[in-house]
């Protein structure tokens, strides 16, 4: 029998012994796993329906799921959000909106928008007799469209972006005129439901900066001035959507008839400088860990990873996490010092361990690598009760690095980027494990997912 090895993760309820034994076929598969708590996301989704509609009045909530949701499971965290109150499914690209449909979210159950295709070759017949909504942000992709439309002998459900300020998608004021004749006889004819107006905001995530308050407000005025100049022309969209996250959360005046929310779905605020998750009753939904796969001493004065950025300043043990930048460990994580080459101090990516001493917080120490990194344990692997087997927490829904339960937040601090990408950028070769499904979703719902991904 193998020993038992220690845990810096939470003790997962497994919701019967089939889900224990799927846990620990996962750890025989690959050395680092993913849970993801459906639970979390179906209240995040909850508190996100109940901020929006406090006030009594009727604003539908859309689960953005695009890029795999986030790196969660697109089918899933699909099931979840829904279970949770929303009503819309956001997703950038095509694909994602189809294995929605041929899974079984059908348009009665919710409407879903996809909003990034190649309008040359997106399947747009697919699409529109799935009833897929459909971004217009370029006259090619009205042409398109309007074709596809034609051959499915049904209207294209269409949301006409505009660009606000943002400067990405959509129409500019100045191109409006073009798209507005190329779109009203379609409409009048039929081939098009106009559906939506929607654009994005750009900066609303930065509610301490003046100067970006005020762009904001801009995008805002422009907003309406589309919407004007669109009923002047007779068209007008049955609803109109412009609030992500920050919007969501912090500017209830841009509710208007639906918000996508995108990381606040999976626990996150959109910019450390709106707060911590806790504040807007949101729970990070994911956790990644990993089980250590050598322990050893090393000397004072030796080089830890390539390039010798990191030298041990003592005699100490040092840990293998087998997991790299091939996984989606961001190589900016890296730890040096500054008796390492470099001669430079940069905190690396933090983990959570479990010691004789409680839990403790380790760092990257030396360069991510393509399937690994290393830690220095500052101790001895010995008197520490470190042992190849371990489980180590790289981020959750802790409290951050003061407790030692670090955060995707605390992990883009380090990789000088965003929560978001900590997530998006996780490779499908770590296993995506679900807990709570069968507390969150239907038989019928249970039944699209992959059983062996169930705890």
């Amino acid at each position: 029998m193998a020993p038992m090895t220690a845990t810096a993760s939470t003790d997962w309820s497994f919701s019967s012994p089939e889900g224990e034994e799927h846990y620990r076929k996962a750890l025989q598969a690959y050395p680092a796993q993913v849970i993801v708590d459906l639970a979390a996301i179906r209240d995040n989704m909850r508190r996100l329906v109940d901020v929006v509609n406090r006030e009594g009045g009727r604003t539908d909530v859309m689960g953005v799921v695009k890029a795999d949701a986030y790196g969660h499971g697109l089918l899933p965290v699909a099931l979840a959000s829904l279970a949770g109150g929303a009503t819309w499914l956001g997703v950038a690209q095509a694909r994602e909106a189809l294995l929605l449909r041929r899974a079984g979210i059908d348009a009665d159950r919710a409407h879903v928008l996809t909003w990034v295709n190649n309008p040359l070759q997106a399947p747009y017949r697919e699409l529109i007799d799935l009833d897929v909504d459909l971004s217009v942000a370029t006259l090619t992709a009205i042409d398109c469209i309007a074709q596809a439309a034609r051959e499915a002998g049904k209207p294209a459900r269409v949301h006409v972006k505009v660009d606000t300020g943002f400067g990405r998608n959509g129409f500019t004021l100045e191109q409006l005129p073009a798209a507005i004749e190329r779109l009203r006889p379609l409409v009048q004819d039929g081939t098009f439901e106009l559906v939506g107006q929607w654009s994005h905001l750009a900066v609303a995530d930065a509610p301490d900066n003046p100067d970006f308050v005020r762009q904001t407000d801009l995008q805002v005025e422009r907003f309406e001035r589309f919407t004007e100049e669109l009923a002047a022309a007779g068209l007008t969209p049955r609803i109109r959507h412009l609030a992500n996250t920050a919007a969501t959360l912090g500017r209830p005046e841009l509710h208007y008839d639906l918000v996508r929310p995108g990381v606040a779905l999976y626990g996150y605020e959109a910019d450390p400088a709106m707060g911590t998750p806790s504040q807007y009753g949101l729970r990070p939904a994911m956790t990644l860990q990993a089980q250590l796969s050598s322990v050893k001493d090393v000397r004072a004065g030796e080089g830890l990873s390539y390039g010798r950025v990191y030298v041990t300043d003592r005699d100490t043990s040092v840990a293998i996490v087998p997991v790299g930048y091939a996984d989606g460990i961001h190589r900016s994580a890296s730890g040096f010092d500054e008796a390492g080459a470099r001669h430079v101090d940069h905190a690396g990516g933090p983990l959570r361990l479990m010691t004789t001493q409680g839990p403790m917080l380790a760092r990257v120490s030396g360069r991510v690598c393509m399937d690994q990194f290393i830690i220095d344990l500052h101790g001895s692997a010995q008197d520490l009760g470190v042992r190849i087997g371990d489980t180590v927490e790289l981020f959750g829904p802790g409290r951050g690095e003061a407790f030692a339960e670090p955060t995707a937040d605390d992990w883009a601090r380090a990789a000088d980027t965003i929560s978001y990408e900590i997530f998006t950028c996780l490779r499908n070769r770590v296993p995506r494990l679900y807990l709570h499904a069968y507390d969150v979703l239907d038989g019928r719902d249970l039944a699209m997912l992959e059983p062996d991904s169930l705890l």
